[in-house]
């Protein structure tokens, strides 16, 4: 199966800690699947939220595929509805109430002819983990060089 990134939430993992990732598929419009395709959207600031036993992606921006060739009541952040099980919904739902976690959306892609979205739950991190994360980065980073330069 053909799977690649269309979008993805670069902060996503420095900002939360992920703790367990789900896929979901996405109900939406030719020309935002169109827009999709061609790379164009944002996840920056989404976030799921589960309501009436249903998952909603909500504050995601796709733009239309022809901005002058749609409908004039699009919304390019209007909420989209996520199409995952009851079981799955259930425990999204336990996890961001009970457990004051958050359900983060981290990329959407292809698999196939379909537009899924992997979404995690999460946690958000501190002002000291992001540091943390930095300088592991950073420590990384150096090493990789060093072992270049060999």
């Amino acid at each position: 199966m053909n799977t690649m990134a269309l979008v993805e939430h670069k902060r996503a993992r420095f900002d939360f800690e992920i703790l367990e990732t789900i896929e979901a598929g996405l109900v939406l419009f030719g020309t935002e699947v169109k827009s999709l395709r061609k790379g164009q959207g944002k996840l920056e600031g989404a976030h799921v939220v589960v309501r009436g036993g249903e998952a909603f992606l909500v504050g995601a921006h796709i733009p239309p595929f022809q901005p002058k060739n749609v409908r004039a009541d699009f919304d390019p952040e209007r909420s989209r509805r996520l199409l995952v099980s009851r079981e799955q919904i259930a425990e999204l739902s336990q996890k961001s109430d009970g457990q004051g976690l958050t359900i983060v959306p981290l990329s959407m892609y292809n698999k196939g002819r379909n537009i899924k979205l992997s979404i995690g739950i999460a946690r958000g991190k501190k002002k000291y983990d992001k540091r943390e994360t930095l300088k592991k980065r950073d420590m990384q980073r150096s090493i990789e060089r060093k072992l270049k330069d060999q």
